[in-house]
């Protein structure tokens, strides 16, 4: 005698036992934020403490605290708040805001008037980061300073020129990866460069900024330029996106486009004189 039965799909009592089906996250196209909620989180790289992702309306990147802040304890220029996906840097009139992770990073000097409950939750954040160092579950690091450059002469951080921007990216050519989300919700780990599509090329170009009314000198650097590439090879590369995702409609990213609006001042250390050698992949120059 066997006292457990087969599974029938019911329950003890005879009533049926429904599965819910599992559903895949999407993004609405009409969503100025094109990152699932579930890229929307990360650690700090110098004290491991939790951070949430968000764009800005200009669509730059910043980390702010996971947990809201009552507004009154909070100075005016560090309030932040959410709207449809995107970060404001000004609270929203209620009682609670977001705050920068660089104000209450224990790593980092303040960039803001801290009161004391942030000096508080500085404490906090830095007792957690001594014990994820003690237990080996972080170790700090430091972005470099200096000249960023890499193996066999190639820039660490490249600058490129697409949809008549210079943008700054986060990393080398080749490691520059696509930012969807794959069917088994993992972020694609093709690159951008395509093997078997069109390539930009590397170009001295000048590059200058402007401080209000005052413009500054030109700077000549390496660029990989893709300013003669069709607009749709372009904005692929904007968004991030291999060839395949570009192709599909509706898909949704795990994490933020790393391009950065290229600061002749604020990046002066990826400046270039030079042009890498050889070229990617042994990809001619055009």
């Amino acid at each position: 005698m066997h006292p457990n039965s087969a599974p029938t799909g019911c329950h003890w009592d005879g009533s049926t036992s429904v599965v819910p089906v599992r559903r895949p996250l999407r993004v609405a196209a009409t969503s100025p934020s094109r990152l699932l909620r579930a890229g929307q989180s990360g650690r700090c790289h110098r004290c491991g403490n939790g951070t949430d992702l968000y764009q800005r309306a200009d669509g730059r990147p910043i980390a702010l605290h996971p947990a809201e802040l009552a507004t009154i304890h909070i100075p005016a220029s560090c309030r932040w708040h959410l709207s449809s996906g995107i970060a404001h840097p000004h609270d929203d009139g209620s009682a609670w805001c977001r705050i920068p992770h660089a104000v209450l990073c224990p790593q980092r000097t303040p960039i803001c008037r801290i009161s004391r409950p942030l000096a508080s939750a500085r404490r906090q954040l830095a007792v957690r980061t001594r014990r994820l160092i003690d237990t080996g579950a972080f170790a700090p690091t430091v972005p470099p300073v200096g000249p960023a450059l890499a193996d066999a002469g190639r820039p660490s951080r490249l600058v490129v020129r697409m949809l008549l921007v210079f943008y700054l990216a986060d990393g080398p050519l080749e490691g520059i990866r696509c930012v969807a989300q794959t069917h088994h919700r993992r972020r694609c780990p093709s690159s951008l460069l395509a093997p078997d599509g069109p390539a930009g090329s590397w170009r001295q170009l000048p590059v200058g900024a402007r401080r209000g009314q005052l413009f500054l000198p030109e700077q000549t650097t390496a660029v990989y330029d893709l300013s003669r590439l069709p607009h749709a090879e372009q904005r692929r590369w904007r968004l991030q996106h291999c060839p395949a995702h570009a192709a599909s409609h509706g898909v949704a990213d795990l994490a933020l486009a790393g391009w950065q609006v290229f600061d002749p001042l604020l990046h002066a250390q990826h400046l270039r004189t030079g042009l890498p050698h050889p070229p990617a992949h042994g990809r001619r120059e055009r």
